[in-house]
């Protein structure tokens, strides 16, 4: 079994699932690619890790931040109580300093009244969030940290491999 959140626990004890996720560009935009680790432990000890990867063309390194983060949550299938480690402060300020409330409520345009970057993804995010207990936790990238390390190599590998898809939503308004 992958960390999936599939043992049978009542709702109020929600399995703990661990993720760490990375995004990566070659140029921005370029081919990029994310990565994400996820670990469980059942309620025997055993832990068990899942890792995902892909890659696109034409994309930026913040949109692939938010594919590891996406892809992470659309894995699981069953509201889990998730600590999500991320070296983006992208996305984690997006939820801790509670920018996508504002950027919400002001239908997604920024404080400064511009369109919020990469719309289509933050809504599938919000999405892919929703039937979880979120803990989003910012990790220093490429500080030695063994499985942010990880989630890099996998992001790199994957937009590196020449096997991308199309990113479909993104628009040069996206570009960083």
């Amino acid at each position: 079994m992958y960390a999936r959140c599939t043992d049978a626990q009542p709702e109020r004890n929600p399995v703990k699932v661990t993720i760490y996720t990375d995004g990566s560009a070659r140029g921005n935009p370029g081919n990029g690619g994310y990565g994400a680790v996820l670990s469980y432990t059942n309620p025997r000890g055993e832990t068990f890790v899942r890792e995902l990867s892909g890659g696109y063309e034409r994309t930026t390194n913040n949109r692939m931040e938010l594919m590891g983060v996406i892809a992470a949550l659309e894995a699981l299938n069953r509201p889990c109580q998730i600590e999500l480690h991320s070296d983006s402060q992208y996305v984690v300020n997006a939820f801790n300093k509670h920018w996508i409330d504002g950027w919400i409520k002001r239908g997604w345009k920024t404080a400064a009244k511009k369109p919020v970057k990469n719309v289509d993804l933050w809504k599938r995010l919000l999405t892919a969030k929703e039937p979880h207990q979120v803990e989003f936790i910012w990790v220093k990238g490429h500080a030695g940290h063994e499985l942010n390390e990880r989630c890099d190599e996998l992001a790199t590998t994957a937009a590196d491999s020449g096997r991308l898809s199309i990113d479909t939503g993104f628009t040069a308004a996206d570009a960083d």
